[in-house]
C-alpha cells in the first residue's frame, strides 16, 4: 500500500510518500510545496492544492494521512495553518483520498519511541528507518514520519 504523509504549512508543506507492505516500508518519494510569500492568500492555496493534485497524480497512494492541527500561541499562524491545511484536506478529497489524522505526540513516539521528540530527533530516526532516503527539508522529514506512524498506527486494509 501506497501512503502519503502530509505536514501541511502555508510557507512550505512537506509530503512524503511511502509503500507499506506488512510491517515492512520502504521510501518512495519526498518534497516539499513552497508558496510565494508575496503572493495573495487565494493563490497561495491554490498553488498548495495544485501542487499537492500532482504528488496524488503520480504517486497514486491509496491513503493520506496528517498531524492534528494544533493552536500556536499566536492567533494568526494557526489561522494560516487551518488555511493551508483546508487546501490540503481538499486536494486529498478531490482525489477521492481518505486523510487519517495522528496527534503530533502519537508520531514522533511512533517514529522514536518518544512524544517528546525534537525534529532533529525525527529525522535521524526517519533516517534509520528508511535507509538511504535522501530527504528534502524538514517538512518533508516531517511528512515521511507521519507516513510512517500512519503504516503502524492506522488499520490495516
Amino acid at each position: 500500500m501506497i501512503i502519503l504523509g502530509l505536514d501541511p504549512s502555508l510557507s512550505s508543506t512537506g509530503w512524503g510518500v511511502i509503500r507499506s507492505e506488512g510491517a515492512r516500508i520502504s521510501h518512495v518519494a519526498n518534497g516539499q510545496i513552497k508558496t510565494d510569500p508575496s503572493a495573495p492568500m487565494s493563490q497561495r492555496l491554490a498553488a498548495l492544492q495544485a501542487g499537492l493534485a500532482e504528488v496524488i497524480a503520480i504517486h497514486q497512494p491509496a491513503r493520506a494521512a496528517a498531524e492534528e492541527i494544533f493552536v500556536n500561541k499566536n492567533p494568526q499562524s494557526t489561522l494560516k495553518l487551518a488555511q493551508a491545511r483546508g487546501a490540503v484536506l481538499a486536494a486529498c478529497g478531490s482525489a477521492g483520498l481518505i486523510v487519517n489524522e495522528h496527534a503530533a505526540r502519537l508520531v514522533k513516539k511512533a517514529v522514536t519511541g518518544t512524544g517528546a521528540a525534537e525534529k532533529v530527533q525525527v529525522a535521524a530516526m526517519v533516517k534509520v528507518l528508511l535507509p538511504g532516503v535522501t530527504i528534502t527539508g524538514s517538512d518533508a522529514a516531517d511528512a515521511l514520519a507521519v507516513a510512517i506512524a500512519d503504516a503502524h498506527l492506522a488499520p490495516r486494509s
